[in-house]
């Protein structure tokens, strides 16, 4: 009887214990999804050209990833095994249809700049590998913040991708001019002294490079995550 008490009286683990923010710092870091489980590479090269559209695909995937794992996570006990791949990709198609209608309703102008890319959310990698790795597994609260982690994680890394593209290839940041006359009357500026927009920035394999000069910098720092020979 006093074991039955006892077990009754552990406290649960607390929402933001240790192991839970860790579920949503590491995929910023030492676990990042794009550089170091290697998911996500091609929307990362296709919608970095500006920051605008990467934040905003990042900000989806964040929407996606983390509704996702909490709904297939919610399911995982009453989900027949045999069809769950077909669960996870009803429950990812329906996620990425809202955040679609609502980018064409507030946002027209960067819903067509993304294109295709929003709908191609659904076989993202990133998504389906939490989904099938994660939420299947543990329960409502850490599949959330796993699901913000990981896709915090592909958004900063798209944010800083872009930074550099549109920065060196259109001489502005998040639309606004930095290279070239700023101050309105002012006849300085990086264009007037020569600089000159460098168009091999903007375009697709420029993306591959700085992203594997990310990889590089991000290995050389971390031990763990070098091969060993």
């Amino acid at each position: 009887m006093s074991e039955v008490v006892n077990k009754a009286k552990v406290p649960s683990e607390p929402l933001f214990s240790k192991k839970n923010r860790k579920l949503i710092t590491d995929p910023l870091t030492d676990n990042n999804p794009v550089t170091v489980q290697v998911l996500g590479i091609c929307s990362a090269l296709a919608i970095t050209v500006k920051v605008e559209t990467a934040v905003v695909m990042g900000a989806s995937v964040i929407f996606v990833t983390a509704l996702g794992n909490l709904v297939i996570s919610l399911l995982r006990n009453i989900m027949p095994p045999r069809i769950r791949i077909i669960v996870q990709l009803v429950v990812a198609a329906a996620l990425v249809i809202v955040v679609n209608e609502i980018l064409k309703a507030f946002l027209p102008d960067v819903s067509e700049q993304l294109s295709v890319f929003v709908g191609l959310i659904i076989t993202n990698c990133i998504i389906m590998g939490r989904f099938e790795a994660f939420a299947m597994a543990n329960k409502p609260w850490p599949s959330l913040m796993d699901g913000i982690g990981n896709g915090a994680g592909y958004a900063g890394l798209l944010i800083i991708v872009a930074a550099v593209r549109e920065l060196l290839g259109s001489g502005s940041l998040y639309g606004f001019k930095l290279f070239g006359n700023a101050i309105p009357g002012s006849e300085t500026g990086l264009y007037t002294m020569g600089y000159v927009n460098n168009n091999l920035v903007i375009l697709p394999p420029m993306a591959l490079i700085i992203v594997g000069i990310i990889i590089w910098v991000q290995r050389s720092r971390n031990k763990s995550l070098q091969e060993s020979h």
